[in-house]
């Protein structure tokens, strides 16, 4: 946009990137901040979105006032409408004041509702009339308040997929996507990923004291700019502070790469069509069940690279066994029990067979893994592991929200 340089915009938020698409998104942004329009950002989990509301606010007429962001789905359901539009006094247990709401506390201002997807419909509706009125009521109170607040709404669901399922208003979809914008995912900004990673490397090796920041090779370069990030850049940010604190060595390259499950993505099936030839609840099951086989997939690729080296292991110690001089192996024998049995006076000893005690265990397990609920509870430990049991992180990295995973972590009887 004229009279904007976008390069200073990046360094003033920490945007790093050059792709069209990720500057397509703020020229867009700077164009409706001087408006009053409200503006819906669309986005995978983990891409980003909360920038872009900032820029608009700071960018704007209302830059004086206050801007406020809230993550709707960290909120519980039963206090969400008095954290938006407050409560009066004695309206419910434990309302021991009058309680002013996001909506006043904003007012002039910018409101930033994130995870807008995950709001009930009671609450859908209170939206929709401060959208339509500029008025709302508190909880408890039958006086209405004015407000004059510019929303800017994100979500990572799929929101005409939830309308269909009447998990979201039609008519509010349309007040809240005057303006739409979409934030592109981490694996369609191509060569920004590798600006991304000297970015993390360099931050981690600065904030802990570490002398020398991690280095991609050329082959690990490719798998990095390969793999799909389902957790986006959160997910790639935590990786790379990991690695840079757990790896001895500078230069990663895709042997280590596979010690974080991170391998080269190969291309799944378009879904699409099937939900037009079986209809949208078959297409539905089948897009479930191709993400978790993918999630499937690399967990299966990280066992099958540690039989291997097992595999290789046992190998290497028979023929090493086999290249010892007859004499010294006879010596060996005759030193052992006199009850065991006589084997031609040389210890033989046979490679793994392929289907050996250590094949029959692994099929065994990965044949329990192919139940469905069985296989998400294991990526669901994975993700905690991973991230420490910080549960905000384990989301992001699984691509649902954090109340999802808090209910299947319930569900599944996972210990944290």
């Amino acid at each position: 946009m004229a009279g904007y340089d976008l390069t200073q915009i990046k360094n003033r938020y920490g945007i790093i990137g050059r792709d069209k698409k990720l500057d397509d998104v703020l020229d867009t942004a700077l164009q409706v901040a001087k408006t009053n329009l409200a503006v819906f950002i669309q986005g995978e989990s983990g891409v980003g979105k909360e920038v872009v509301p900032k820029i608009i606010h700071d960018y704007s007429l209302r830059k004086a006032k206050r801007y406020i962001a809230i993550n709707c789905g960290s909120i519980p359901e039963g206090t969400i409408d008095s954290e938006l539009f407050g409560h009066v006094k004695g309206s419910f247990t434990g309302a021991v004041g009058d309680h002013e709401g996001y909506f006043g506390a904003a007012n002039g201002g910018t409101l930033f509702l994130d995870e807008v997807g995950e709001l009930p419909l009671s609450t859908q509706v209170r939206l929709l009339r401060v959208l339509e009125t500029g008025e709302y009521i508190p909880v408890g109170s039958n006086e209405p308040k004015k407000t004059d607040v510019r929303i800017v709404a994100a979500t990572n669901v799929q929101i005409e997929k939830a309308i269909r399922e009447g998990k979201f208003r039609e008519d509010l979809y349309y007040r809240l996507c005057t303006i739409s914008v979409k934030m592109p995912p981490l694996r369609e900004r191509g060569e920004d990923v590798l600006l991304l990673f000297k970015k993390f490397a360099m931050d981690t090796a600065r904030e802990y004291g570490i002398p020398e920041p991690l280095r991609l090779t050329t082959e690990a370069s490719a798998v990095v700019m390969s793999y799909k990030w389902p957790g986006n850049i959160r997910q790639f940010k935590n990786v790379v502070e990991q690695m840079s604190i757990l790896c001895k060595e500078r230069d990663i390259t895709p042997e280590v790469l596979a010690k974080y499950e991170i391998y080269p993505s190969q291309e799944t099936t378009d879904i699409a069509p099937l939900q037009t030839e079986v209809g949208a609840k078959e297409g539905k099951n089948v897009e479930q069940t191709l993400k978790m086989i993918q999630l499937m997939i690399h967990s299966l690729k990280m066992d099958v690279e540690m039989l291997k080296q097992k595999v290789n292991a046992q190998e290497q110690d028979t023929h090493i066994m086999h290249s010892l001089p007859a004499p010294q192996i006879g010596a060996i024998h005759q030193g052992r029990d006199s009850e065991a049995p006589h084997v031609d006076d040389r210890i033989q000893v046979s490679p793994a067979p392929a289907h050996g005690e250590g094949w029959d265990d692994y099929v065994e397990e990965n044949e329990e893994d192919l139940n469905l609920e069985k296989m998400e509870r294991r990526m669901i430990e994975k993700a905690l592991r991973r991230s420490r049991n910080r549960r905000k992180v384990a989301a992001d990295e699984l691509g649902i929200s954090e109340r999802t995973l808090y209910r299947k972590i319930k569900d599944y009887g996972i210990e944290e």
